[in-house]
């Protein structure tokens, strides 16, 4: 099936109701992006693009502007615009122009999640001044353990990153700073963040960067490889503790898994195409499905059976769920 740039809205544990947009159209992958994480719901990535020179089929400003047009009217109580999806969206050069005509037609605040790879850009950094909120991802102070988390594109380097968001904080016109640390564990004794040794390593690099506000999380959808786990509630919760005690409560934010929202309330005009554009940014299972495009599961079943059946989504089973994903 052929994705649309424009899916959701997204029920985020962090965002709330979030309409997503995807900034570059997919050319015969489900995933771009120039890095491939060990942890990431989407899977790993086919071919990683090592930087903005090298992407084909970048989104276009019109077209950003013409899709948020036509599909946030549909949707009622939106909390943030996000621009996310299938790719690192900073790869897409057109991104402060995209959020200056985005801004222009609506008025809820716009978010970027960013895997941070190209903060020390300076072209990046203009485009992520355009936004409300950026949330960049930062799992590790060490480079060995940044590189096995990220397997990234060659040139793409820890020190870079966090000059960048260094960098971030002294622009004249900048958005609200958010950094994301993704906390994950091993069954094999792969090199993950989630040690006493990580988190003072990762203290002491947050603190030169002075971010607004600091996320803490872990998986909660089948990560791309097996033997990623999540962090245990008790330790992310030490952890927390920890980081309160270094920034202060107010800037630290646990995010926990079972969030519960109201369905959203919104128009379809292809419930088809809604779905799947869905599943291919985000893996969900049924009810997160419902909940988020505001069905029930009498009106979803059949286009459920529908996707499956055409090997458009498939099924992932795991100890919280069965999941649903892009094939």
């Amino acid at each position: 099936m052929k994705a649309r740039i424009i899916y959701g809205p997204i029920l985020s544990r962090r965002l709330g109701r979030s309409l997503g947009v995807d900034v570059i159209k997919k050319t015969g992958t489900k995933k771009n992006c120039n890095f491939d994480c060990v942890y990431c719901q989407l899977g790993h990535v086919d071919y990683k693009i090592k930087g903005p020179e090298e992407v084909e089929g970048a989104v276009t400003t019109e077209e950003v502007v013409e899709g948020i047009r036509s599909f946030h009217r549909n949707i009622e109580n939106l909390d943030y615009v996000t621009f996310s999806g299938t790719c690192e969206p900073t790869l897409n050069l057109s991104l402060g122009s995209m959020i200056r005509g985005v801004k222009q037609i609506i008025d809820q605040p716009v978010c970027v999640l960013t895997n941070s790879s190209l903060v020390d850009r300076e072209d990046v950094r203009s485009n992520l001044a355009e936004a409300d909120l950026v949330i960049a991802t930062l799992v590790s102070g060490n480079e060995d353990t940044f590189r096995a988390m990220h397997r990234p594109a060659d040139g793409i380097r820890l020190d870079n990153i966090i000059k960048g968001l260094q960098a971030m904080k002294s622009l004249k016109k900048r958005p609200r700073l958010g950094i994301e640390v993704m906390l994950v564990d091993s069954t094999n004794g792969y090199p993950v963040n989630s040690t006493d040794e990580e988190i003072t390593k990762l203290i002491e690099v947050l603190k030169t960067i002075d971010p607004d506000e600091i996320e803490i999380l872990t998986v909660s959808r089948p990560p791309a490889e097996k033997f990623i786990v999540p962090v245990a509630d008790t330790r992310l919760k030490e952890i927390a503790r920890r980081f309160d005690a270094e920034f202060g409560r107010d800037r630290v934010r646990l995010v926990l898994k079972g969030l519960r929202r109201d369905r959203s309330n919104m128009q379809h005009e292809n419930l088809e195409e809604e779905v799947y554009d869905l599943v291919l940014r985000r893996p969900c299972t049924y009810e997160q499905i419902c909940a988020s495009l505001g069905i029930s599961s009498v009106e979803l079943a059949p286009i459920m059976e529908k996707l499956v059946s055409s090997n458009n989504i498939i099924s992932i089973v795991s100890k919280k769920g069965t999941y649903y994903k892009a094939s």
